[in-house]
């Protein structure tokens, strides 16, 4: 847990810390234990990446993700073949390596690392057409650097590089239907279907996730690309539980974290990195300040997007744990010097991550394309079904750059069969009337019908991102219908939650308005 806290204040990728532990307990370390099983390692790692690329998936915004798609997709395909030709180019000229391992060097290190990515970019207040660009191309780019890696390491003469992109694009395509189906079946199911537990929510969205992985693979197409676009659709679905199955996603994940990289740090031998330490440093200033920026600057041409921008995307092309666990794919598969080439890599990702990570907040804020981080926070809507009652509890968290602080309840304009029953302010809950007045750091309990359980959600994200004149404003959501008959079972669970609140503040008592 130390870990974690140094590394989430430190801005460095929880990578180094992991591997450094991996590293003290492995062979030249403290407790000198050897371990060399670099098939055991690719598999782990391989589950591991998996659950990690669900855990980015299910944080995406859709609304950040959507405008940002195309040139992720340019960036990870098109992008990824510029970097895999220079790099592979600079590892064969300057470092001496034949063809085979430079192109293998060349594609190992063109993925930008999902886990280390997601760990640094949440902590820097970026655009979101920037974040959602570098986030999506960390799901997206996996899946053809590993159709390249398994290529170049097959024994035998490497395909053709038309049957490769040929290859590449069936995969990818197969992948994407698989997930995309897979999420929407999954969402589906979810929303509609009352599991006996609420802790049976996380579990079932994991499983889901995790099964589009299998079946993409099962299917000959991209398993990872398939296992990133479900996550995707589940996390922006509006499931029951939802802060609850984020929480356990965001455990399984650093859980995932911890175990992989502490496995990488344990199959290296830190006494040969020293041969290879210079070859790494030049092959990943290569990398870093020609491929990198090259592969952005071109692939991102017909977006228009500033260069101050493009400049940005090129530093923060971050590698992690994924090109080490690529590397082991060589080693697997018996090619000659494929142990050199796992040193070279295992080398430049640490070195290079020392360095990118720290300073990308810094170069945001000289580029000056640094966010305000006290920009408005989404309001946090927690759903959980009533089955029997055909209608929803939500439980809505008023975050502190709310526009809802100040807001009557009354002018919340909620759809009919939608009622707030209870607020919970400063550890003592209270039923509101329609002049109460929301403050920050509220939690609401609201009641909504089935039919209306959307409309309701969209109105209560409107009045949070735009106030009570979110209506009018141009702001989304839904305003408030003709007033109709309330469910009786609805009025009579909300005086249920009720109970006991005689003395709350802004209720109505003996026909007396309370003081706020």
């Amino acid at each position: 847990m130390a870990a974690v806290r140094i590394s989430s204040r430190s801005g460095l990728p929880s990578l180094l810390l992991y591997l450094g532990i991996g590293i003290a307990i492995g062979q030249d370390g403290i407790f000198d234990v050897k371990f060399d099983n670099a098939e055991l390692t690719q598999v782990i790692g391989y589950a591991a990446l998996v659950v990690i690329l669900a855990e980015g998936g299910l944080g995406t915004k859709w609304k950040e993700v959507k405008p940002a798609l195309p040139a992720a997709a340019v960036l990870s395909t098109v992008g990824v073949g510029i970097s895999v030709g220079v790099t592979a180019s600079a590892a064969h000229y300057l470092v001496g390596l034949d063809w085979r391992q430079a192109l293998i060097i060349g594609a190992v290190v063109s993925s930008t690392d999902a886990a280390a990515v997601f760990s640094v970019l949440r902590k820097v207040p970026l655009p979101s057409r920037i974040t959602g660009v570098l986030e999506a191309e960390s799901g997206f780019n996996d899946a053809p650097v590993v159709i390249l890696v398994v290529a170049f390491s097959a024994v035998g003469p490497v395909e053709h590089w038309y049957l490769l992109v040929g290859e590449i694009a069936l995969e990818l395509a197969i992948g994407a239907a698989i997930g995309l189906a897979v999420g929407w079946l999954g969402s589906f199911g979810i929303r509609h279907v009352a599991l006996p537990a609420s802790g049976l929510y996380p579990i079932a969205v994991m499983a889901i996730a995790v099964s589009a992985y299998a079946a993409g693979a099962m299917a000959h197409g991209s398993g990872f690309l398939a296992v990133y676009l479900a996550a995707m659709v589940l996390g922006n679905s509006k499931l029951p539980h939802w802060p609850a199955t984020r929480g356990f996603a965001d455990g399984l994940g650093w859980l995932a974290q911890i175990g992989m990289f502490v496995l990488l740090g344990l199959l290296v031998t830190p006494h040969d990195l020293i041969v290879d330490f210079w070859p790494a440093v030049v092959v990943g200033l290569v990398l870093t300040a020609v491929a990198r920026p090259l592969s952005v600057f071109i692939s991102l041409a017909p977006f228009r997007l500033p260069k101050r921008e493009k400049a940005l995307m090129s530093w923060a092309g971050l590698r992690g744990a994924v090109p080490i666990i690529l590397a082991t794919i060589p080693m697997v598969s018996g090619i000659e010097g494929s142990t050199r080439v796992f040193n070279i890599v295992f080398v430049l990702v640490i070195v290079y991550t020392l360095i990118q990570g720290p300073t990308l907040p810094w170069l945001a804020r000289a580029l000056k394309i640094s966010e305000d981080p006290s920009e408005t926070a989404d309001l946090g809507i927690e759903s959980a079904p009533l089955e029997r009652l055909r209608g929803h509890l939500l439980s809505v968290a008023v975050p502190g750059s709310s526009k809802m602080h100040g807001v009557e309840v009354g002018e919340l304009r909620l759809p009919a069969g939608a009622a707030v029953t209870l607020v919970v302010r400063d550890g003592k809950s209270f039923v509101p009337a329609p002049s109460t007045v929301l403050r920050r750091g509220d939690e609401l309990l609201v009641v909504a019908t089935d039919p209306v359980r959307d409309a309701t959600e969209a109105r209560l994200r409107a009045v949070g991102a735009g106030g009570k004149l979110a209506g009018w404003l141009g702001t989304g959501g839904a305003g408030r219908q003709d007033s109709g008959p309330d469910m009786p079972h609805l009025a009579k669970l909300a005086g249920k939650l009720g109970k006991g609140g005689e003395d709350r503040p802004g209720s109505r008592t003996g026909g007396k308005r309370a003081h706020h």
